[in-house]
């Protein structure tokens, strides 16, 4: 019998190089911009420096972020989000949507983002750049396990 190799979903890949819950918290806070490593341990508050160090070295193997020297003796970094790091804040804007409407608590969609004119809650929609309109669920081809 010859094994078939097994394909992973586009999903699967995404999750093996963002998927834990520390790199994605990174990935947050370095949308702000350009942090040192202190200043990173500092916002993620309980990130042991073992797993942070871990973390941010995947990530800029993944090409996710670059470490720019700021010091050479001792050498110490600044660490910013490339461009596909930075194609993730669309992603991490649904999630942080989704986690505030269903915390369950009294905090509901206090997290959301909010239309500034006239403070509803933000959805976001499908939408199609060469047709430049808004597609529907019957309309849009959402498996992303190829």
């Amino acid at each position: 019998m010859v094994d078939t190799p097994v394909v992973a979903s586009s999903l699967e890949e995404a999750l093996a190089r963002i998927g834990d819950r520390w790199t994605l918290l990174l990935v947050d806070a370095l949308l702000a911009g350009p942090r040192r490593f202190g200043e990173l341990a500092d916002h993620l508050d309980g990130i042991a420096p073992n797993v942070l160090t871990k973390r941010l070295r995947q990530l800029e193997a993944d090409g996710i972020i670059t470490a720019v020297p700021y010091s050479q003796r001792p050498l110490r970094m600044r660490y910013e989000l490339t461009a596909p790091g930075r194609d993730l804040a669309s992603a991490l804007s649904l999630l942080a949507s989704w986690g505030s409407r269903h915390h369950g608590d009294e905090r509901g969609d206090a997290e959301a983002a909010h239309h500034l004119s006239c403070g509803s809650t933000v959805e976001v929609r499908l939408w199609c750049p060469t047709c430049d309109r808004l597609v529907d669920d019957a309309e849009a081809d959402t498996d992303v396990t190829a």
